[in-house]
């Protein structure tokens, strides 16, 4: 009898922790659709450990940011909201931008610790942070601290960092406050630097700087952090499952890849420092075996927008590599290469390996996350958020049909099955036509079939004038309702600009 009871027992415990998989979130930084060989054959950078873990798990096909650069899409990911429903209009924050998370909205760490979770946060925040000022306050107005050298000679250094990652869910942070080429440059440790930063470096741009920081030691110890803290977990509470973070601050500028990947890809710095990226995904995937936990752990791997031109596509190119693979434009961009990203989901407890045309956003691992783990989310959190739980269970999907996304500039792209709305004559980031003189003559709105046009090369929003206006009508309701998801309308931070206008049109109209 005893026999059987404990059978049980441990039965019920097994099946509570295939419930609870340990979970991490590996997010590189400005690295393209087709920098991996799992999804673009032709790749001429070697990427054998992301190719080992698409072919372990579940490869999407059609998964996206956001939008095409780095802030807003840190935001919804962690928060399962567009980040277009907050303050951030355009562009990206510095690294001493006040916090974009208010401070009771829920993050995947929030809901993950309310779930028993232990969470860490491991690399690149840049979702805004509260440095303190000598004699009292906070850096969240006033000065530029990025750039004046008298305003950063006004931060507390010695102090408490306010409504970082401690402060939205997560248990502990190592890491950077923003990219690696915004200062401040120095290692921050939960609400701590590490050191002082009394030198001043450049790394594109000049700052305030830790005197032992430097650029090419921030992504080896971003991954040994992480196994740190994984080892640590499983020593002080094995049964206590883990959810680790690690938005890593590579294949990003600045490109500095250590001695052992220099020149290792036969192309240029930035095909070493993605095959860097690469070796260090496998490090920490050989730790996840070393500690027998790679079964019911949960790994993501994806990265915030497409490759950078800071990358030199063209050198790349000449080498026979396209880093956006079939899809146009790249980082910034309304275009697929902007915002369509690598998207692997390992799990070999409940995931069988595969490959999905499903469309997923990252956006959509808050409802995830929850489905999986049987956590409630509030009806005012996650409003954009849908879990794609029956996709990873080999179900046919029924949730997501349409996904929003952005341009550095705030320009709208809008998906509806194989169609996508461009609400922009050109890119709306770097890729020609850009914002400005380039878009002369062209329609003010691009409507392209995917399914027939993946490269976005035909417009054809002249031949489908009745399904550009529908489209349009079923963004702006999203818009206006502070949710894309069922329940009772919610409210933007901000009023909300549906058409940015081009530098050449602000001038003209303040001309008039």
């Amino acid at each position: 009898m005893r026999l059987t009871l404990l059978c049980g027992w441990l039965m019920c415990l097994t099946a509570l922790a295939a419930d609870r998989p340990n979970i991490i979130v590996i997010l590189a930084d400005d690295q393209g659709f087709g920098d991996l060989s799992a999804n673009n054959p032709q790749s001429k950078i070697a990427t054998p450990h992301l190719d080992a873990l698409a072919k372990a798990g579940l490869r999407f096909t059609d998964g996206h940011t956001s939008s095409g650069v780095c802030t807003p899409t840190r935001y919804s990911l962690l928060t399962g909201r567009y980040h277009w429903r907050t303050r951030l209009q355009n562009g990206v924050l510095g690294g001493f931008s006040p916090p974009l998370i208010a401070k009771d909205r829920l993050t995947l760490a929030g809901l993950l610790k309310q779930q028993g979770y232990a969470t860490g946060c491991f690399g690149k925040w840049h979702l805004g942070m509260s440095f303190p000022l000598a004699g009292g306050g906070l850096a969240d107005d006033g000065g530029d601290f990025s750039k004046s050298p008298k305003d950063a000679a006004k931060i507390d250094y010695a102090g408490d960092i306010v409504g970082g990652p401690v402060d939205h869910g997560f248990d502990t942070f190592f890491g950077i406050s923003a990219s690696l080429d915004m200062p401040p440059f120095v290692w921050i440790k939960d609400r701590r630097t590490t050191e002082i930063p009394s030198a001043t470096k450049t790394w594109l741009r000049t700052g305030p700087a830790g005197p032992k920081f430097e650029a090419v030691d921030v992504m080896p110890s971003v991954i040994d952090q992480t196994i740190a803290f994984i080892e640590g977990q499983q020593k002080a509470d094995p049964a206590k499952p883990f959810f680790a973070y690690v938005p890593l601050n590579a294949p990003h500028t600045p490109i500095v890849p250590t001695k052992e990947f220099q020149g290792s890809s036969g192309i240029n710095p930035y095909a070493d420092f993605v095959k860097q990226v690469d070796h260090d995904v496998g490090r920490l995937l050989a730790a996840l075996d070393k500690q027998g936990l790679a079964d019911n752990t949960l790994v993501i791997f994806t990265s915030d927008n497409g490759c950078s031109p800071a990358a030199n596509i063209g050198e790349l190119q000449k080498a026979g590599h396209e880093p956006s693979h079939v899809f146009r434009g790249h980082k910034a961009d309304l275009y697929e290469g902007g915002h369509r990203v690598p998207f692997l989901v390992r799990w070999p407890a409940k995931v069988k390996p595969g490959v999905s045309d499903a469309l997923v956003g990252q956006i959509d691992f808050l409802a995830t996350f929850a489905e999986i783990t049987g956590a409630a989310v509030p009806a005012t959190m996650g409003e954009d958020s849908v879990s794609f739980l029956p996709v990873l269970r080999g179900e046919k999907p029924t949730g997501r049909q349409g996904i929003v996304s952005q341009s550095i500039n705030g320009s709208f792209a809008f998906r509806d099955g194989p169609w996508k709305l461009c609400l922009s004559a050109g890119s709306g980031g770097w890729s020609s036509p850009k914002p400005g003189p380039e878009e002369a003559g062209l329609p003010s709105v691009q409507l392209y079939d995917l399914s027939k046009d993946p490269g976005e090369k035909t417009n054809l929003q002249a031949q489908f004038p009745e399904r550009v206006a529908t489209m349009r009508a079923e963004l702006e309701k999203i818009i206006a309702r502070g949710r894309s998801t069922p329940g009772e309308d919610l409210k933007n931070d901000v009023a909300v600009q549906l058409i940015k206008k081009s530098p050449a049109g602000k001038a003209k109209a303040k001309k008039k």
